[in-house]
């Protein structure tokens, strides 16, 4: 049985194999299947002691790695695969399940156990078929499972550890890979020896024969839980807490004009819930897609932050083209948890992966995204902005129901402190805090400055101010956007003492730094102030008394500049932004309306604004 005469039926098709596991992508491609690699982020908890026999959580292990594979790829890959993938490999002995050892010890436990003994290898393999409909993705399960005999030869402690110290049994199930050292262990196999690898080709062509040839199957009746396609049956998945054993199916009807089905599989909405087709108040398929959205999000940022924080993007910019055994070296990670990484970071379009025919090993390259925005010395590198993110926001909207039931931010909880003044409190109350707040406003201003220098004829100026200007990033983009402009930037004494870090290698020493408390000292003088991201820190109370300061400071025909995310509209990135502020400061971001308010009430007329759609918008207020 050969898989080639099934080739042209798949030839434009999307197959995802829902696995990181390269045995499975060798054995596949070998095969001359061309099929895309998105591993599922099905955590392997299910309680093993609920199921009959050790094949059935195999299969259920397979199913849920595929269903989560197929339900996301619309969400994060923007698309429907035709068919994926699932399997799962382990090792039964005495009844007792063994996966992938989480140690050395735990490795010796497994193979002393195996010496001198046989044991089942098991590979539960779920193929999913995914159908567009109108309103909703329709799912048919086919699964199926292998059983091989091995017995390993009675293996003394010596070659035991000297096996263990290869390292070889990381990420294998039962501690061993028969296909490389572990081979001189084995005293025979009785069954599939690809399925000991890791999956059962010959069963799995057997098994699209069946489906797309109609063919008769010599498949054992115990092995094939869901194939015959007379009469047709397919497993349910039930609600969360809920369980079903493998041998349960449920029979398709009739279909609607009378007719059985003959010869095609049932189908198992989105959801797994059986497909009702004359329902038609229920949730559309893009509403159920959106909800997904929202509660996956959280895991696409931290798996940003977690691969900015290993470096993952300067490893591959520094080395393209590294497998996962590589990175995983490089960043100090296990080969399974960087396998998981990298194919989150692709998903993301953050990283490309090359596989295929001839390529032995999947390998990761930086997408453009990355290039640009991830690497530690890109021009417009964000790594600050993510480091705060992940050290400083995280933890504060983990605690967003405080926030919002109290109204206040929440430093208090996440950090354990409380402040009367929150920047020389709280942000900068130690030096690790202050050069990572420090960075993050650094990477934003790189970012944004260019827009917001360039949103408006600023030639009649001579001199401006920045206050709050933070590393200057702001005050140098407005220099090279305006070559008649000097600008002051006017921060608090921790952060002028640290702007050297910061400091531009093309300036002409048309930016300055002067230390004082924009609340408490006297403003310097200029034609224009700069007021960057800093409104939104403060309460209006607070508001009020900066800009009355600034209004003393300006003349007539004098004018202040405010870049910030203004709530216009209600984008999902401006009033997520407010809840930013929610739980991080004392203040809000604010409406056009609002800032036209405060700016009218001391003196300041003829106002313009500019929606950028670079992450700030723009607004200038003339002093009459």
């Amino acid at each position: 049985m050969l898989l080639n005469p099934i080739i042209s039926k798949l030839a434009h098709k999307l197959v995802v194999l829902a696995s990181a596991s390269p045995r499975r992508r060798e054995i596949l491609q070998t095969a001359g299947l061309q099929f895309e690699v998105v591993p599922s982020w099905f955590e392997e908890t299910l309680d093993k002691d609920v199921f009959k026999a050790p094949y059935e959580y195999a299969l259920e292990t397979a199913k849920q790695k595929a269903l989560e594979v197929a339900r996301r790829m619309p969400l994060t890959h923007l698309k429907i695969p035709d068919l994926v993938i699932g399997a799962d490999t382990i090792v039964t002995i005495d009844g007792m399940i063994l996966e992938k050892p989480k140690d050395r010890q735990d490795a010796y436990r497994m193979l002393s156990g195996l010496s001198g003994k046989e044991h089942s290898v098991f590979t539960g393999v779920v193929i999913v078929f995914c159908h567009e409909r109108e309103r909703q993705v329709d799912y048919q399960l086919i699964d199926f499972y292998e059983e091989t005999k091995v017995k390993f030869s009675a293996l003394s402690e010596e070659m035991l550890w000297e096996y263990i110290n290869s390292g070889e049994y990381a990420d294998k199930a039962g501690g061993y890979g028969i296909q490389s050292l572990a081979g001189m262990l084995v005293e025979y196999v009785h069954g599939d020896y690809l399925n000991v690898v890791g999956f059962p080709l010959n069963h799995f062509c057997k098994q699209l024969d069946v489906i797309y040839k109609g063919c008769p199957s010599s498949l054992s009746d115990k092995s094939v839980a869901i194939s015959r396609l007379k009469p047709p049956s397919v497993l349910v998945e039930l609600p969360s807490g809920s369980t079903l054993p493998q041998n349960e199916v449920i029979k398709e009807k009739e279909s609607q004009d009378g007719r059985e089905n003959d010869g095609a599989l049932p189908l198992i909405a989105s959801g797994g819930q059986p497909k009702h087709t004359n329902e038609s108040n229920g949730p559309k398929k893009n509403e159920l897609q959106h909800m997904i959205a929202l509660m996956d999000g959280f895991k696409a940022s931290k798996a940003l932050f977690v691969a900015s924080q290993m470096h993952v993007f300067d490893v591959l910019h520094k080395r393209p083209g590294l497998d996962a055994a590589q990175v995983a070296q490089e960043i100090s990670a296990s080969v399974k948890g960087a396998e998981s990484l990298l194919e989150a970071c692709v998903s993301l379009k953050l990283l490309k992966c090359k596989s295929g025919a001839g390529q032995q090993k999947p390998v990761y390259k930086n997408t453009d995204v990355a290039k640009h925005f991830l690497l530690s010395d890109a021009p417009f590198s964000l790594l600050g902005y993510i480091q705060h993110c992940n050290g400083t926001i995280w933890p504060l909207f983990s605690h967003l129901h405080a926030a919002v039931r109290e109204g206040v931010n929440q430093h208090h909880k996440a950090f354990n402190q409380t402040s009367e003044n929150l920047f020389e409190d709280t942000v900068y109350n130690s030096q690790e805090a202050k050069l990572r707040f420090m960075k993050a406003m650094h990477s934003i201003a790189k970012v944004t400055g260019m827009a917001v220098a360039t949103a408006f004829d600023l030639s009649s100026f001579r001199t401006a101010c920045d206050l709050g200007g933070c590393t200057g990033a702001m005050a140098y983009e407005f220099t090279k956007a305006h070559p008649n402009l000097s600008v002051t930037v006017f921060d608090l004494q921790p952060v002028v003492e640290l702007s050297e870090h910061f400091k531009s290698q093309d300036t002409d020493g048309r930016v300055s730094f002067i230390a004082g408390d924009f609340f408490k000292d006297k403003l310097p003088k200029a034609d224009l102030y700069i007021l960057a991201r800093i409104l939104h820190d403060w309460s209006d109370e607070k508001v009020h008394l900066l800009l009355s300061k600034v209004a003393d400071a300006c003349s007539p025909g004098c004018a202040v500049l405010v870049a910030e995310t203004m709530l216009d509209g209600h984008s999902a990135h401006s009033t997520l932004q407010s809840l930013n502020m929610l739980v991080q400061t004392e203040g809000q971001e604010r409406m056009q309306r609002h800032y036209e308010h405060l700016l009218n009430t001391h003196g300041f007329g003829d106002m313009r604004v500019v929606r950028t759609t670079n992450f700030l918008d723009a607004f200038i207020a003339i002093k009459k």
